[in-house]
């Protein structure tokens, strides 16, 4: 497909001034603590071994605590007889895609690492994939999709919801006596690459960030030039609700994880596809020259939405091996 965006040179030399509320900081404050502070039963994680039809990987079923207490699902994968402490990598998923069956996803379990796939709220085709309700009501504004649920205001935003429940995820990774609490790593792919970069920017302490294609960055950008979904639904929505413009954008200013990766101090590696019509590669590296912490970035220049492929995979072992070991 052609290039629809900036060229590499420009994108590298893009850096645009996004808005920030300026209660930008006390708002994620308020609202970590509230999770923090909120009473459940699975307030401890809960760990059950489940069969996985598999010699050399065990898995288990984890259930923990995430936005208002409610229960959030994943699965956690180790090396077969594991007992720990192992460097983790906690993996946040692309959007419309749940944690799947047990015996899926087995690169990083099989390179040696501890690997919590957290379930994202309300998305999954099927109970098999995805096992995590989202019960907070649904959007009214006539668009489907997960990207305008609630975003009359950012109390109600669904992204709220999704990015405690991310950093309620390491929180329960670092007490998993399988883990070393010292050598966590998050990524994510598309929608995981963004909340990966939330979590590493609302969760201090972490050993690295890697994120691909991180969709949920520069929202008003993405939503003025990206072809193909998931993006358009803001466009959709403001072509329904005109006179809603500018409460839509201060909405989603609070959740930009461009703006929130301007707190993260983690060692990082990007990934950005010059090609990708669902996440522009402007709005990549919008994240990306925003980014606080060590960072380094890999460029497909003729690569669409599915980014590096395996051989960035190869890419993200090594690194991994070089931060965790």
């Amino acid at each position: 497909m052609p290039l629809t965006d900036l060229s590499l040179a420009e994108c590298r030399e893009y850096r645009p001034d996004l808005p920030v509320p300026g209660d930008f900081e006390d708002f994620w404050q308020r609202t970590l603590a509230e999770a923090e502070a909120a009473g459940t039963e699975w307030a401890e994680p809960v760990v059950i071994p489940v069969a996985n039809g598999l010699a050399l990987v065990d898995t288990y079923d984890v259930t923990f605590a995430g936005f208002d207490g409610r229960p959030v699902r994943g699965w956690l994968r180790v090396p077969a007889g594991a007992a720990g402490p192992l460097g983790c990598v906690v993996e946040f998923l692309g959007y419309g895609r749940g944690r799947g069956l047990p015996h899926e996803n087995l690169t990083y379990a099989c390179a040696g690492y501890a690997h919590l796939v957290m379930d994202t709220r309300g998305q999954g085709w099927s109970a098999a994939s995805g096992a995590t309700d989202d019960p907070a009501p649904q959007n009214a504004g006539g668009v489907p999709g997960f990207l305008t649920r609630g975003i009359e205001s950012p109390e109600t935003f669904y992204y709220r919801r999704v990015y405690v429940d991310a950093a309620r995820c390491v929180a329960a990774a670092r007490t998993l006596p399988m883990v070393d609490p010292d050598r966590i790593a998050v990524t994510g792919i598309s929608q995981g690459g963004g909340i990966a970069l939330a979590a590493a920017g609302l969760v201090p302490g972490l050993a690295g960030v890697l994120a691909d294609v991180p969709f949920l960055c520069n929202f008003r950008r993405g939503a003025e030039i990206a072809g193909r979904p998931p993006f358009t639904e803001i466009a959709d929505y403001l072509r329904l609700h005109a006179d809603r413009t500018e409460d839509v954008f201060r909405t989603l200013s609070y959740f930009d994880a461009a703006l929130l990766a301007g707190r993260a101090t983690a060692p990082s590696l990007f990934s950005v596809a010059m090609m990708d019509p669902i996440c522009p590669p402007s709005t990549c590296f919008t994240a990306y020259h925003r980014y606080a912490g060590p960072k380094d970035v890999r460029v497909y220049e003729f690569s669409g939405h599915e980014g590096g492929t395996e051989l960035h995979l190869a890419e993200k072992l090594a690194w991994l091996r070089r931060h965790l070991g």
